[in-house]
């Protein structure tokens, strides 16, 4: 008896996961690629192509009137569909893709910086810190592990990035003991779980297969757990995942209003903040880049825009 071919979305699942893709991927391809069978009324993919992509992303360009960003994620899930799941190719993908337009980041100066971190308490602070300090994404800060962190080189690796990298980045002194002292709180926490039959932290699939023991160990847990176990939705695993950031993008969102900053600020906008100021400094946009973990050194040269005397070192005739 020959068993059962799962269904496309179940196939989908599988393929994300065995590509160690995140959680959060699965759940938006997921839905992108749902959303396209809907709406070509349940057709099957196979039995449609470019033309119906297409149309799917004219609909949500005209009718649902979703940003460029959006309509980039929809089209980055049906080419996985496609040429993963379905194993076809397509072709004018290029075409297909909508234009971002290439927003200037909001930059806080250093001493919008020095009043808003104040207002800060806790953890929030310290991963505020860590986010102007190193550069870092919200999204890596928060999947920081103990042995990301080095204190003796004061650097920081930086796991799961964007693309799929791996980079060092900068470790600032000045958080050192607030830093060595949540990692001390988190390892009574580990220990206490441990002690509870928890303990485990999640590792992708590769990581598991080589250290089959190491979701228990100390050096594999995050540096900003949750409070609360919770069910892995993938395995059924009961276990402490990582903090989740809505609690730091309120936070910050607060503090900034608090300290009478009229700028939209986000913890995004600490890593804008972190570049231009390193390059303000004088540091090499081939450092800064490489600190940020930039593909091409184009996305880093946005940042020139507010050096003090501007990305093409123009003076204005005023001040002449």
């Amino acid at each position: 008896m020959t068993s059962q071919k799962p269904k496309l979305l179940a196939r989908v699942r599988n393929s994300l996961r065995q590509r160690n893709y995140a959680y959060s991927t699965e759940q938006s391809y997921t839905s992108w690629i749902k959303r396209y069978i809907l709406f070509h009324h349940k057709k099957h993919p196979l039995k449609m192509g470019e033309k119906e992509i297409e149309e799917f992303l004219t609909y949500l360009a005209v009718r649902k009137k979703v940003a460029a960003a959006t309509q980039n994620q929809a089209l980055s899930a049906l080419i996985y569909l496609y040429q993963e799941v379905l194993h076809r190719e397509l072709t004018d993908i290029n075409a297909m893709r909508p234009r971002r337009r290439q927003n200037i980041p909001t930059v806080l100066t250093p001493a919008e910086v020095a009043a808003i971190l104040p207002q800060l308490t806790g953890l929030n602070q310290l991963m505020a810190k860590i986010l102007y300090g190193s550069g870092l994404r919200i999204s890596e800060c928060l999947r920081l592990r103990v042995k990301d962190v080095d204190f003796g080189h004061y650097q920081l690796l930086v796991r799961d990035s964007k693309g799929h990298k791996e980079r060092f980045t900068i470790l600032p002194q000045s958080i050192k003991g607030a830093l060595q002292r949540q990692l001390q709180r988190v390892k009574y926490m580990h220990q206490a779980d441990l002690e509870n039959g928890y303990g485990q932290v999640y590792l992708p699939y590769a990581l598991q297969r080589k250290y089959p023991h190491a979701e228990q160990e100390w050096i594999w847990q995050w540096v900003f757990p949750s409070q609360q176990l919770s069910t892995d939705p993938r395995s059924g695993i009961t276990r402490r995942h990582h903090r989740s950031g809505s609690t730091l993008r309120k936070a910050i969102k607060a503090a900034a209003q608090q300290a009478g900053i009229d700028k939209h600020v986000t913890p995004h906008t600490f890593r804008h903040s972190f570049a231009t100021h390193l390059l303000q400094n004088g540091y090499d946009i081939r450092t800064v880049q490489e600190l940020l973990g930039h593909k091409d050194v184009k996305t880093t040269m946005i940042y020139t825009h507010v050096l003090n005397r501007g990305g093409l070192a123009v003076h204005s005739p005023l001040d002449e």
